[in-house]
């Protein structure tokens, strides 16, 4: 797709509003510090494991799969059937388990070994590019893997980031993920990628939820557009 860009103007404004935002986000949930989570193919494999579950069960499907097996090369040449067992409580197990057989024998094909060390030294477009061709892995798989791994300049949105981030007006309302991303990653500064990523987990998590989302309770009201409407539509009745 062509990567959405903003004009100047519209840069500067939502680049102000989100300085704002960010500032109080680090006020209310501390800077996290980066830190490499899981070495990269974990990172890898543990991603397409949280598609569509909770992190317990992602959790559990990830460190029974490791328990059942000694090292990536055996998962590579495991059969289908007994990986779906492994990861069983991960959930969608029939559709996770050739994913992530595939993705392990299309690193050995293309590399020679089960490794993603090189991509350190790829430009971050680079390094996207080459992820997004192993099925399954799509932006998000991608950017949590270059961002997490190796603190590569990359923005991941999962579906937290993507309703804190349009309900605050920072991405267009009727911006899918995959925009959201590269809006985010022009409107925020790289340098706070991880922490603000992480912070926006935990404030849709917390306050800025899908369902009965805490609005009286939230210190970012006052800046988000959601609440506004809300407030509107509230003193029209």
């Amino acid at each position: 797709m062509n990567k959405p860009v903003l004009s100047q103007e519209v840069l500067e404004k939502r680049q102000a509003h989100y300085r704002k935002i960010a500032h109080l986000l680090i006020e209310h949930y501390g800077y996290p510090e980066w830190r490499q989570h899981l070495p990269p193919v974990d990172e890898l494999v543990c991603t397409i494991l949280s598609q569509a579950t909770s992190d317990t069960n992602r959790d559990k499907g990830f460190y029974s799969l490791k328990a059942r097996f000694p090292d990536w090369e055996s998962v590579r040449d495991a059969p289908v059937e007994a990986i779906q067992q492994a990861i069983h409580s991960a959930g969608l197990s029939n559709m996770k388990a050739p994913r992530i057989k595939s993705a392990l024998q299309f690193i050995t094909d293309t590399v020679g070994d089960i490794s993603l060390d090189f991509l350190q030294a790829m430009d971050i477009n680079e390094a996207r590019h080459w992820l997004t061709q192993i099925e399954g892995i799509g932006l998000k798989t991608a950017s949590i893997i270059l961002l997490f791994c190796y603190n590569k300049p990359a923005f991941p949105v999962d579906t937290h980031v993507h309703r804190v981030t349009r309900r605050l007006g920072l991405v267009n309302e009727n911006a899918d993920a995959t925009k959201a991303h590269y809006l985010m990653e022009q409107i925020a500064e790289p340098e706070n990628f991880y922490a603000d990523h992480l912070n926006i987990i935990r404030h849709g998590r917390e306050v800025c939820k899908a369902q009965r989302p805490r609005c009286e309770q939230c210190f970012l009201k006052t800046y988000c557009q959601y609440y506004q409407k809300l407030s509107d539509g509230e003193s029209q009745a």
